[in-house]
């Protein structure tokens, strides 16, 4: 409660969580020693005695997030709020290379600890957002399909143990969903749908304030649904799932087919990313604008789970 009141005085709490004034006092001084709250003096009175108005204090921890994309690896360091103090990104083959995605993780994470942006302050907890399903009953297990190279297996219980705290892993649509209802557009509805696109396709489902997981943790996953039967193989064993018309490799191959078509195309005279196709697109050229309209198609029938016409 204090922490979603940000300030309240014990009587608001009394009355808010339905307790007597002597349990809130109670746990209210057990609270006070760990730093986590504040008193900040009087408030306002209502006609008796004036209250003791309590704060949380959002610097009073830090919290590392990582997110580990197919081609990058991210850290976040943030207060208590969310609120990022620091932020380091690198590139790097996240799918082949596992040791050295496990390894780069921990450096980005010891160093934005060592920043002046934390300020010797402890660190509570670590989230890990992965390109793959996540059971919660076995977190640290990844799709061997997805991730191959990793051996069904997250492998950063090490780093926890070092850092000496708790490591949460989830899906990384599920948790761009959840951040988008707590913090972005989602905020006042708690039934919403969050799609990723990058090089794989994913959904976060929120209904009813939570993430829908389904029975294993593969709810959302749509970037393995069969638009078009007859279409490339897909790395899963399907034919023509919307990964492989929308990804970021697929646009990038699909731009390389149309090169002929339009050979004066900034994208021609050039190795190209995806990035640049973005930057094509949005400055009207007509290649990048054809893949894009393209994967747009691609992506309103995989939301609305609609075969391509054969």
């Amino acid at each position: 409660l204090i922490w979603d009141q940000r300030r309240v005085s014990r009587a608001e709490i009394a009355r808010l969580a339905g307790l007597s004034r002597s349990t809130v006092s109670e746990v209210v001084g057990e609270i006070l020693p760990t730093g986590l709250v504040a008193e900040l003096g009087e408030g306002k009175s209502r006609g008796g005695r004036r209250p003791i108005v309590l704060a949380f204090r959002d610097d009073a921890c830090v919290i590392l997030g990582v997110e580990m994309g197919a081609a990058h690896v991210a850290v976040a360091l943030t207060d208590l709020r969310g609120a990022v103090l620091a932020w380091e990104s690198c590139d790097h083959p996240v799918r082949k290379d596992p040791a050295g995605t496990r390894s780069l993780i921990a450096d980005l994470c010891r160093r934005l600890l060592a920043s002046p942006a934390a300020g010797d302050r402890p660190l509570v907890g670590i989230g890990i957002a992965v390109p793959s399903p996540v059971d919660p009953a076995e977190p640290d297990h990844l799709s061997p399909v997805v991730l191959p190279a990793w051996e069904g297996r997250l492998g950063l219980e090490d780093l926890a143990e070092e850092l000496g705290v708790p490591l949460f892993v989830d899906n990384d649509a599920n948790l761009g969903a959840l951040a988008e209802h707590w913090w972005g557009r989602g905020t006042d509805v708690d039934n919403l749908a969050y799609i990723k696109v990058a090089t794989g396709i994913g959904s976060g489902h929120v209904i009813g304030g939570e993430i829908y997981r389904g029975a294993t943790g593969v709810a959302g996953e749509i970037g393995h649904l069969a638009i078009d039967p007859h279409g490339k193989p897909c790395i899963c064993g399907l034919r023509g799932c919307l990964v492989t018309l929308v990804g970021g490799p697929a646009l990038r191959e699909r731009a390389g087919e149309l090169l002929r078509e339009y050979p004066t195309s900034v994208l021609a005279r050039r190795e190209f990313t995806i990035h640049d196709i973005e930057d094509a697109a949005l400055d009207g050229d007509p290649l990048a604008l054809q893949v894009i309209r393209e994967a747009a198609e691609h992506l309103v029938c995989g939301v609305y789970h609609k075969p391509l016409a054969l």
